[in-house]
């Protein structure tokens, strides 16, 4: 039998998905462990200097990651997925790949993954009354449907934060339920700074994700502590959509992706998208998955298989 990509179904337990109905996101706690954490900000530490250590100059190939922001308190590191061995995994992580299914409603493709490391910015004033640069990646009309009473999204993103996340350290905030909204987005905004409640700030422990439709406006938060931030962000979307993060995936990077996650990394131009919804009230698929269970590049697989003659 050809591998099987195994990924739970329903991903969210039903008072997270009723949860993620209301405000358009969630947060999910203990998705990835500490050691997990570990190893991905390891990762993207060492991109970073990597990336820093490029000569002037240097022009990056379709596939290569690159600083969308390098600033002393703020790098934006994109176009990341061939970076690291566990940089791909976190975008195969059964887990993730479930979450954004059970919103999107059918299969998924990943469409970009990128990350963060931000500190507090010197120059920062911290009014009482922040203004943030929130943003949204899809419109209502387009981009969203109903099936069992339920919200679906076709763009959604994880965004997993590797490092504590108190009330000063720069969580995501969203505007609670501005996921359903076909209204200008100005007057959302002038409605959320009017009453302050409806601005939502991600306050959880390492290795939580927050899962959120990118039809919810949000936009990073105000660091005022002395700690750095770290994030690692995938974008999904139905297995259609094209892949927009960067050029086409190298010749290298495609000869380890496994059997199984072709769908995942290259997408499926069919009339299908392979449709899949859950009833609010159905339970979570208890199973347990780390961040190894689905990335084993192919050149692994077969060492290990030769290892084992």
């Amino acid at each position: 039998m050809p591998p099987v990509f195994e990924r739970p179904f329903p991903a969210l337990t039903p008072a997270q998905r009723y949860h993620f109905e209301v405000f358009g996101y969630v947060v999910v706690p203990g998705v990835l462990s500490h050691d997990e954490c570990e190893t991905i900000k390891s990762a993207l530490q060492q991109l970073k200097r990597d990336l820093r250590a490029r000569p002037k100059g240097y022009q990056p190939s379709p596939s290569e990651p690159y600083f969308l922001i390098d600033k002393p308190h703020h790098v934006f590191m994109a176009t990341i997925r061939e970076a690291d061995p566990v940089i791909a995994a976190y975008a195969a992580h059964p887990r993730l790949v479930g979450m954004a299914e059970e919103v999107i409603g059918g299969e998924a493709r990943m469409v970009e993954l990128n990350a963060h490391i931000n500190s507090r910015n010197p120059d920062d004033k911290f009014e009482a009354n922040p203004k943030f640069d929130l943003h949204l990646g899809m419109d209502v009309p387009y981009g969203t449907h109903t099936k069992n009473g339920l919200f679906h999204c076709s763009f959604v993103k994880t965004l997993t934060n590797l490092t504590e996340l108190g009330p000063d350290d720069g969580g995501t905030v969203v505007i609670a339920g501005s996921h359903k909204l076909d209204i200008p987005h100005d007057d959302m905004i002038a409605c959320a700074y009017a009453d302050r409640s409806l601005i939502h700030q991600v306050i959880a422990p390492a290795g939580s994700t927050l899962l959120f439709a990118e039809t919810l406006m949000h936009a990073t938060g105000r660091i005022k502590s002395d700690r750095e931030r770290a994030i690692i962000v995938c974008g999904y979307g139905t297995r259609q959509f094209p892949y927009w993060d960067g050029g086409d995936l190298s010749p290298e990077f495609k000869a380890q992706i496994p059997e199984h996650l072709q769908t995942l990394f290259y997408g499926k131009a069919h009339w299908t998208r392979a449709p899949k919804y859950r009833t609010l009230v159905e339970p979570v698929d208890p199973r347990k998955f780390t961040l190894g269970d689905a990335w084993q590049p192919k050149k692994a697989k077969a060492a290990k298989a030769k290892k084992k003659k």
